[in-house]
């Protein structure tokens, strides 16, 4: 049964006559007439009576019209929250990634898509790429941000959307860098109290501060605040040194970034950080094999995304083209 014969209906019924209520409708009245006599076949009853000055309900067509004012009024409710959705005054986009995506990658891409449309809804899970992965194929998210290639056994039904290359870099204790800290969030933490340069640092790298760089070989025995083991960045830097045959030693790990930085600001020991998380001339870049990696985003292959989440993935693909 299709809305536009419950509309008619509706139409002959709040006329009172099928000539009136023909002409309102723009159809003719002969289209009107068979139209009712169909749907009368349909349901199995007469709807309505022909009086001499028009047409009146039946006891059947006063029942029918009750549920064919609800058909349509929940139809047209449901075209107007499509509408909605579809023209992003409301919706919501669930999107996950691990810290680097979710501490300096999705806070200012959130803050512009709400700016542009406040109706949307956000939420935001921080957690390993595999674990991402996984909780987008199981629908749990929309998107997520994660790091190439991914370790699960579905990878293959992701779509994959390259979004960043990116570097994890060696930082040191404040009174270790030779070079300033100029701008940025990580002000604040190079400019926290350290006493002297840890003994334990080698004497190269005190040497030659920032500018030099660093090399595998130099890290053996140094302290080193790390990500969880089971993590994609912890896995790149644990894969890095075993080729090169050093063995980092591992004093403290954490899963923020922010904490990993105050750990090494209190001279715990030096740690590696995505370059996004750093200010310009911070971290150390390896001179003999850098640890780099690709983020992306990815989402299932066989679901079309929501305008919000599409829209979503397009200023978070736009501004990461700048990073």
């Amino acid at each position: 049964m299709e809305l536009t014969t419950l509309r008619h209906f509706k139409a002959v019924a709040q006329h009172g006559h099928m000539t009136r209520a023909a002409r309102s409708l723009g159809v003719s009245q002969p289209a009107l007439s068979a139209m009712l006599k169909k749907l009368e076949a349909e349901v199995g009853a007469t709807l309505m009576h022909r009086t001499g000055r028009g047409v009146e309900l039946t006891e059947a067509g006063r029942v029918f019209l009750n549920h064919a004012e609800d058909a349509i009024r929940r139809a047209d409710l449901g075209v107007e929250a499509v509408r909605e959705l579809v023209g992003l005054q409301r919706g919501s986009i669930r999107v996950g990634g691990g810290a680097t995506a979710t501490t300096y990658l999705l806070p200012p891409v959130v803050s512009a898509v709400r700016s542009a449309h406040p109706g949307l809804r956000f939420y935001v899970r921080e957690s390993g790429s595999n674990t991402v992965a996984a909780a987008v194929l199981s629908g749990e998210l929309d998107l997520g941000i994660v790091t190439l290639p991914i370790g699960h056994p579905e990878a293959g039904e992701l779509l994959q959307i390259p979004l960043v290359d990116d570097e994890l870099r060696l930082i040191l204790p404040p009174a270790a860098q030779t070079g300033p800290v100029r701008s940025g969030p990580r002000r604040a933490i190079a400019q926290a109290p350290a006493a002297e340069t840890p003994p334990w640092l080698p004497l190269s790298v005190r040497a030659n501060g920032p500018a030099r760089g660093f090399r595998w070989k130099e890290l053996e025995g140094v302290p080193v605040v790390a990500f969880e083991a089971g993590t994609a960045v912890r896995g790149l830097v644990d894969e890095a040194c075993a080729k090169r045959g050093v063995a980092l030693n591992v004093v403290m790990e954490l899963r923020s970034i922010e904490s990993i930085k105050h750990m090494v600001a209190a001279g715990i020991g030096v740690g590696f950080v995505s370059r996004v998380a750093l200010g310009e001339g911070e971290g150390l870049e390896c001179s003999d094999g850098a640890i780099g990696r690709r983020l992306a985003i990815v989402r299932r292959r066989d679901r079309v995304p929501s305008a919000a989440v599409a829209a979503f993935e397009r200023e978070l693909v736009r501004r990461c083209s700048r990073v």
